[in-house]
Parts: structure tokens; C-alpha cells; sequence
């Protein structure tokens, strides 16, 4: 089984920045494509950025594109969040998911195999 830990979650002002981590734990034999989803309270869960090692690199969701940045170690299956011009409406839990396969992850089809417990952040107006 893999484990994904989440951390770097906290309370920030409005324009404000914030960096999230993921390590993944476990039964790690291969890579791991990895992402960020995230939740608001009454929404549904949305995917925010992932990285697919296998090809396609890093890609974001509109709404993120320009402020948040996806990094990461694909031999340590870690990866990173850097979100910058934090808004209020970013308020949420995050969740760190990944899959060993290749994952079109914009897809709404798309339920990665492991998830971690999630880290909250919010964003005071």
C-alpha cells in the first residue's frame, strides 16, 4: 500500500503565498504521477494541478495557471505546491493524490488510487 502525507497547509491574508508538500510512502516500487486537488466547504472536489512523469509534465487548472507552481522528485515521489496571490476563494482543503499510470487528470472521469488526508488552507479576505 502507498501512503501520501500532506503538509504546509495554514492560514494566510489575501494575496499572500503558501508552498504545500506531498511525500509518498510504502509500496513505492515505480514513479508516481502525482497531483493537488482541492475541496471548499458545499463544492465539489476539484482537480488543481498534477504532474505526469511519463509524459506531459505539469499542467494546472485555469484558475490556478499563472499563481500556483507544481514541482517535485519523481525518484523521492515527492512533489510540491507553490501558490502565490493567494485569493480568498482558494480557501479549501488540499489533497495530494497520485497513480502509478499515466492519469489524463483534467478529466473529471479520472480517481487516482491513492489520496492523502488532506491539509486546509485558507485565505482571509
Amino acid at each position: 500500500q502507498v501512503q501520501l502525507v500532506e503538509s504546509g497547509g495554514g492560514l494566510v491574508q489575501a494575496g499572500g503565498s503558501l508552498r504545500l508538500s506531498c511525500a509518498a510512502s510504502g509500496r513505492t516500487r515505480r514513479s508516481l504521477n502525482m497531483g493537488w486537488y482541492r475541496q471548499a466547504p458545499g463544492k465539489e472536489r476539484e482537480w488543481v494541478a498534477a504532474i505526469n512523469w511519463n509524459g506531459g509534465g505539469p499542467d494546472y487548472a485555469d484558475f490556478v495557471k499563472g499563481r500556483f507552481t507544481i514541482s517535485g522528485d519523481n525518484a523521492k515521489n515527492t512533489i510540491d505546491l507553490q501558490m502565490n496571490s493567494l485569493k480568498p476563494e482558494d480557501t479549501a482543503i488540499y489533497y495530494c493524490a497520485a497513480d502509478p499510470a499515466w492519469l489524463n487528470w483534467r478529466s473529471q472521469r479520472v480517481s487516482p488510487d491513492y489520496w492523502g488526508q488532506g491539509t486546509q488552507v485558507t485565505v482571509s479576505s
